[in-house]
């Protein structure tokens, strides 16, 4: 069994703010896997389901950030559960918008969420950090992170949040490169071959450095005026 756990703050008023892009994510792993309806229980909404062969409990602390350490330990001292069995979505301030990295244990990086639950559960859980970008300003950073995400983002979020519902099953079984890898994928796909590279190519032959055979040039002789006439002659003495 795992706990994944999105970070956030409840209410409407709160529920596009960047910091909430923890909550963000772990919805959308409810939506496409098909979770149970939510319940509320530990201070949490709470929705069961399966990925892969595990048992999953998703947790959306109701504490606010600044407690939701509360929330997740009640949650896995019910299930007996041990830190490395706790996988905690939030938002990555010091990460380029978009941009998904997985790590285990660590510090708070002044994230107040991490830092409630690691005083509650200790710091060797898992970690996803999904990038909000930093505004280039400290004075800025306050207002940046407790806002709403720009109407130009949400496309590019969207993406980000479907790419990582769509392969938390290998963050469930253990395989985080393969998590990473899959998620990069999605983000930027190959490019498909339009044919134009074939068209361009050269030939085999000039490709490997041998003058390409031509067919023989047929000759043709154009006679001069004097020439002609010298012709004309020789017919008439026939």
């Amino acid at each position: 069994m795992l706990l994944f756990v999105g970070l956030g703050n409840p209410g409407n008023k709160y529920e596009n703010h960047r910091h909430n892009v923890g909550f963000m994510a772990v919805d959308e792993i409810v939506r496409r896997h098909n979770f149970l309806p939510g319940k509320k229980r530990w201070q949490s909404l709470t929705h069961e389901g399966r990925l892969s062969s595990d048992k999953v409990i998703i947790v959306k602390p109701q504490t606010f950030m600044n407690e939701s350490g509360r929330a997740v330990g009640e949650a896995m001292r019910f299930f007996k559960l041990t830190p490395s069995q706790v996988i905690v979505f939030y938002d990555e301030l010091d990460l380029a918008f978009g941009k998904v990295k997985v790590k285990t244990g660590g510090g708070a990086a002044g994230h107040n969420g991490i830092r409630s639950i690691t005083a509650h559960i200790g710091a060797d859980f898992t970690r996803v950090r999904i990038g909000i970008d930093h505004p280039g300003d400290k004075d800025r950073v306050h207002s940046h992170v407790l806002g709403d995400f720009a109407k130009r983002e949400m496309p590019d979020l969207d993406k980000t949040l479907e790419a990582i519902a769509r392969e938390c099953s290998y963050l469930a079984e253990g395989d985080t490169p393969r998590f990473l890898s899959q998620i990069a994928l999605h983000l930027t796909p190959q490019r498909e071959s339009t044919g134009t590279q074939k068209q361009n190519q050269k030939p085999a032959a000039v490709q490997a450095g041998k003058k390409p055979r031509t067919a023989p040039v047929k000759q043709e002789h154009n006679e001069g005026p004097l020439a002609a006439a010298l012709k004309a002659l020789k017919s008439g003495d026939k």
